[in-house]
């Protein structure tokens, strides 16, 4: 009778032990596919970009000199047209311009810029500035309306470096 019992205790401690042996080599097989999947999708992707960037970085300074240069706008904030009037809109913008002519001529008309572009920033509502498709239009029609301005063309690019609406 004793014999049986301790026959019983060790396919106990047998069987307690083969369950942990099979946990430890799933969590290792588990981690081994998480490592491998990660090097296959992510770290691929990661390496891709950062070798753009160091290209982007060697050539990247003879590129802004032929593209423009970048004037920074100051900073806007203005009540949107909501029904209740509590929204608003704080953007921080800065324009890409053709030569120093465009922006000698930003910072001259610097008061019908402003006064553009708070006229415009305050007819937009929450809805009409949620999208990322309404945010792209926005910067389009801000180019538009610096273009008209400082002249046809002289505006590359208009870039959102802070937009807040609360």
């Amino acid at each position: 009778m004793a014999d049986e019992e301790l026959v019983q205790e060790k396919g106990k401690k047998k069987g307690g032990m083969l369950k942990w042996i099979i946990i430890a080599v799933a969590l290792i097989a588990l981690g081994v596919g998480g490592y491998f999947g990660y090097t296959m999708f992510f770290a691929s992707s990661d390496d891709a970009a950062g070798e753009e960037a160091a290209q982007d970085g060697a050539g990247g300074e003879a590129l802004e000199d032929l593209e423009g240069q970048l004037v920074p706008l100051p900073t806007f904030l203005v009540n949107l047209a909501d029904p209740l009037g509590r929204r608003y809109l704080k953007l921080g913008v800065e324009v890409e311009v053709r030569d120093e002519e465009a922006a000698a001529a930003l910072t001259k008309h610097e008061a019908k810029v402003k006064d553009t572009l708070l006229l415009l920033l305050s007819s937009k509502t929450y809805d009409s500035l949620s999208t990322m498709k309404a945010k792209v239009e926005l910067k389009q029609e801000i180019a538009d309306r610096l273009n008209q301005i400082v002249g046809n063309g002289s505006v590359l690019r208009v870039y959102i470096t802070e937009m807040v609406i609360q």
